[in-house]
């Protein structure tokens, strides 16, 4: 998958995806990770990250 949005979790506030970039097993458990510790993911389309906005590849 390749992201379509800017995901950065504060703190630490340092982007863990950005637009364009492939989203890996290790970035998507490092964020799931950081939402059950209490990060916020504020520039997510949804904070939660129950989803994230990828591109579609044509």
């Amino acid at each position: 998958m390749v992201a379509a949005e800017i995901l950065t979790p504060y703190p630490p506030g340092i982007p863990a995806a950005l637009p364009s970039e492939r989203l890996n097993r290790a970035a998507l458990e490092y964020l799931h990770s950081g939402i059950r510790a209490s990060m916020l993911i504020p520039n997510a389309a949804d904070p939660e990250l129950g989803s994230i906005r990828v591109a579609v590849e044509q």
